[in-house]
């Protein structure tokens, strides 16, 4: 399930972020030749300008839809079935993609990247809502690492396949852009193979009989979290920080502004830039193997802490690096440093958390607004962190500074402890820390819950013994 989900949902991603960069060039040339096909007149450099801008950041636009839509979806048609449905975008984006060179339509590489940005909406929106409801508890944050572990490797198999020596050559740029559709097909292959979600069938359907599947314990434990979830209606809390889907990409474009400015040509710079990758990849296959026994809270706590001393290292050394010959490696350094703390917590925990804070009636709403946060934020710092540089030049970095340490101090106050816990211990965790001495009602309706389960946990014991 986690191979059939990631390859159509996070992967999907990371593929169509990284492949975009490869063929800059080549996608400029094609916009000159065409419009000078079309009007007999060179193409203006500061339309050409707006022209790419429009290309690259529709795909954000096209998250935001997706991210808008993935939970109704998600509720409408199930989250197997939504992310069944999604890969048909997927595939009509790609069509469009690589037909836009040999029709000379370059309206049709716009719709191409909005239709794939609608499908990465809809994955990263529907995607940790599955992993999270067919994972047993003690395997949860495992299997939700697996968003992680296939976001990094689409990114990594991105900037692989867009090497010149593969397909990022001016020959083969529309095959590499339509070249997304492979992690579409994949899913459709494998995905109907695994179950629908049991929570989603019992809880939100409520069809018993597909839901137990002859698994009595796993049917009296969902009827508990059912009849307890009664009162609480649909509630959701808007405190908790949402999908991280913009500070990958982000990097990639800090990694390469500094390793321009350590001296490297830029000839070499996806080379180098493929180490990175690797690297995240690397250590998210990592945090997959320690999150069911460290815990969720100390890794992302402790990556955003080291990522905040990663920004206080890069500010200095870049401030400083004409200064010694050596001082550009330290800044090298410190960025293959920042990503690696990236991936250890933040880079996939973050969707673990959004998918277990929140009770079943409340996930897919909260899902659908951590997603559209992180689209508008993302379309919004990519366009305007060009301007950032371009003015805070080696002080880029302090917004990362302040940002990490800001969200560290958060998760330290605010976010609890979910390792080895049920969504409804989680949330009765979660209203401790942050409304306990506010409501002494609330109080007494979480004992009273609290006694539910425990009469329901005995009867599942029972059954089990």
């Amino acid at each position: 399930a986690v191979c059939s989900v990631g390859v159509g949902g996070t992967f999907q991603y990371g593929y169509n972020v990284s492949i975009i960069n490869a063929p800059t060039q080549h996608i400029h040339k094609f916009l000159n030749e065409t419009w000078a096909s079309r009007y007999h007149v060179e193409l203006n450099p500061n339309l050409l300008t707006f022209l790419w801008s429009v290309i690259a950041s529709i795909f954000s636009l096209g998250g935001l839809c997706g991210a808008l839509i993935g939970g109704s979806m998600a509720i409408q048609l199930g989250r197997k079935g939504a992310l069944l449905m999604n890969n048909v975008l997927a595939i009509l984006a790609a069509i469009l993609m690589g037909i836009s060179f040999p029709t000379g339509l370059f309206e049709l590489l716009i719709v191409g990247r909005f239709l794939i940005g609608i499908n990465s909406g809809v994955g990263l929106c529907v995607q940790p809502l599955y992993l999270g409801e067919v994972a047993p508890k003690h395997l949860r944050g495992g299997m939700a690492m697996g968003s992680s572990i296939f976001l990094t490797g689409g990114i990594l198999t991105g900037q692989v396949v867009g090497l010149r020596e593969i397909l990022g050559a001016e020959a083969y740029w529309p095959l590499l852009l339509s070249s997304s559709c492979v992690p579409a097909f994949a899913q459709l292959l494998l995905l109907p193979w695994f179950p629908e979600s049991p929570r989603y069938l019992l809880i939100d359907r409520g069809d018993e009989l597909s839901c137990a599947k002859g698994n009595s314990v796993v049917l009296l434990s969902l009827h508990l979290q059912k009849v307890m979830m009664s009162t609480l209606g649909s509630r959701f809390h808007l405190s908790l920080y949402q999908h991280n889907i913009v500070t990958g990409p982000l990097i990639y474009f800090y990694a390469m502004y500094v390793f321009e400015q350590a001296g490297i040509s830029a000839e070499k710079i996806p080379y180098v830039t493929l180490g990175t990758g690797a690297c995240e990849c690397l250590t998210a296959l990592t945090c997959g193997l320690l999150i069911d026994r460290v815990g969720r809270r100390y890794l992302i706590l402790g990556g955003y802490l080291l990522m905040t001393l990663w920004s206080i290292v890069l500010t200095f050394s870049l401030t400083y690096q004409d200064l010694y010959s050596w001082v550009p490696y330290v800044s090298m350094t410190s960025i293959f440093a920042f990503i690696l703390s990236f991936g250890l917590g933040p880079g996939g925990i973050t969707n673990t958390l959004t998918a277990e804070i929140f009770v079943q009636s409340s996930r897919p709403a909260a899902c659908m607004i951590g997603g559209t946060v992180s689209w508008i934020s993302f379309f919004t710092i990519g366009m305007l962190f060009p301007f950032i540089v371009k003015g805070l030049k080696q002080y880029c970095f302090v917004v990362f500074l302040l940002e990490c340490s800001l969200v560290a101090a958060f998760i330290f106050l605010v976010i609890p402890e979910t390792k080895n816990k049920s969504f409804l211990e989680i949330k009765k965790e979660f209203h401790r820390l942050n409304f306990g001495g506010k409501s002494r009602e609330k109080e007494t309706e979480l004992n009273e819950r609290s006694q539910l389960r425990d009469e329901y946990s005995s009867i599942v014991t029972a059954v089990t013994e």
